[in-house]
């Protein structure tokens, strides 16, 4: 234990229980692989299981790898340092266990530097990444009784929590975005969602508080030019991400149904990365489509020689839907904008109507009535003893 990190709460072998004797695998985010030996050695010390650590590159929550472990003959698999983006009952054929990793801070100081740069009565949503939640609370809380504090929270996201694809839209009185957490990534993906609201990051490593800013008109004006370019393109990649489950056959099958009924050809192509080196090798292709992470379009897409496009900006190339003055970054939202996400309800599993019970009493007898769906009841006479 002495290995770990005293600000890493959920590495310690506590969090680890005994079982009879299985093929464990880890699947660790780059920042934590230093620790995946000495994890693997305590659960061997302490359980009945053999291990196996992933070391395939982990972005995010998305890079759930439970096809490659299952491929490997696990039993069990434990992802550790993203929320439960990927629901365990879609992990067929394996069990599934998230472990989040709460990184300890100074909560205090991050409250005073708070309190100094922002006048009582101001309005503030506060959103961070899933290591640092329980610290945005407590800071929240804090803040409550001389601020309007908005803890918002994008479905099937924690509250505060944000992806660098999936940010909710705040509302307009909102008077400014508080992020706490290293880097800019996660920072922006809410800043796209919300250009008309000045957003703020507050390192906990450096304990720097930045004002931050992005070029919203720059970025728009080059995703139209892509998206326009794409119009025209009579042959197009649809690219299905293979890294864990970044790509969703859903979405692919939308796309292609898009495709065929307006008359286009397309190549299916599997990538666990993308590169432009590797999509210019397949020159015949007009247009991409990267179902895979978003992002990899607006940050990178003027690195290839061809248009890159999302879902969402496919859609809008291929007229379903509208190009949005403000960007959507939906990608994992459960209200999505349309069947292009992942989450929209076009793409969801049916799921069985919800039962309820209810109960009464009466002449001495409990009356249970269980009602599934609408139209479809039981009852059950019950007496009182």
């Amino acid at each position: 234990e002495k290995f770990l990190p005293e600000t890493h709460a959920a590495l310690s072998p506590s969090h680890q229980q005994q079982d009879q004797s299985f093929l464990l695998a880890l699947q660790l985010p780059e920042g934590l692989q230093m620790f995946a030996c000495v994890i693997a050695d305590i659960i061997e010390r302490f359980t009945e299981a053999d291990t196996i650590v992933m070391g395939d590159v982990t972005y995010g929550a998305c890079c759930v790898d439970d096809f490659t472990a299952r491929a490997l003959g696990a039993d069990f698999m434990v992802h550790y340092g993203h929320s439960c983006l990927i629901p365990i009952d879609s992990t067929a054929g394996i069990k599934m266990l998230y472990v989040f990793v709460d990184i300890q801070m100074d909560n205090a100081h991050f409250l005073d530097t708070v309190k100094f740069n922002f006048p009582p009565g101001h309005s503030l949503a506060l959103v961070s990444t899933i290591q640092f939640v329980a610290a945005l609370q407590a800071v929240s809380a804090a803040l409550r009784p001389e601020y309007e504090v908005v803890v918002p929270q994008c479905r099937p996201l924690s509250p505060g929590e944000i992806l660098g694809c999936t940010s909710p839209r705040l509302d307009r009185k909102v008077n400014a975005i508080v992020y706490l957490g290293d880097g800019r990534f996660h920072l922006e993906s809410i800043m796209i969602a919300n250009p008309e609201i000045p957003a703020y990051r507050y390192d906990p490593y450096s304990k720097i508080f930045s004002r931050e800013y992005y070029d919203h008109e720059a970025m728009r004006s080059i995703r139209l030019q892509a998206i326009d370019k794409a119009r025209s393109a009579q042959r197009w990649g649809l690219i299905l991400g293979t890294l864990g489950r970044q790509g969703n056959p859903k979405v692919m099958e939308h796309l292609e149904s898009k495709l065929e009924s307006l008359g286009k050809s397309f190549t299916r192509v599997l990538l666990s990365e993308i590169f432009p080196s590797k999509l210019d090798l397949m020159a015949e292709v007009d247009a991409w489509v990267q179902i895979a992470c978003p992002r990899l379009s607006i940050d990178w897409g003027t690195a290839f020689s061809k248009p890159l496009l999302s879902p969402y900006e496919a859609a809008v190339a291929l007229q379903q839907v509208g190009w949005q003055e403000v960007y959507p970054m939906d990608f994992y939202s459960n209200q999505s904008l349309g069947p292009w996400a992942p989450n929209h309800p076009d793409n969801q599993p049916a799921r069985p109507a919800r039962i309820q019970i209810q109960v009464s009493r009466a002449d001495g007898c409990y009356l249970v009535k269980c009602v599934c769906g609408e139209h479809r009841e039981t009852e059950a006479r019950y007496v009182c003893v």
